[in-house]
C-alpha cells in the first residue's frame, strides 16, 4: 500500500516518470526472480548443515 502512496505522488509530481516507472517494475522483479530463488535454495542448504551440525547436542541433551 506504501508503494502505491509513492506511486501516486509520484504520479502527480512527475507522471513520465511514474508512467517510466510503471514499466519498468515488472521487468526489475523478472530479472530479479532467479536471485529470490537462489537465495531461497541458499537458506535452505545452509539449514540443512545446521541442523546436522547441532544434531548431537540435540540427541545428547535428549538422552539426559
Amino acid at each position: 500500500m506504501l508503494t502505491f502512496i509513492l506511486w501516486c505522488i509520484l504520479f502527480v509530481m512527475c507522471w513520465p516518470l511514474a508512467l517510466f516507472a510503471i514499466i519498468l517494475y515488472p521487468i526489475v522483479w523478472l530479472i530479479l526472480l532467479p536471485f529470490r530463488i537462489l537465495g531461497i535454495a541458499v537458506d535452505g542448504v545452509l539449514q540443512l548443515v545446521k541442523a546436522i551440525i547441532f544434531l548431537p547436542v540435540r540427541v545428547l541433551k535428549g538422552a539426559h
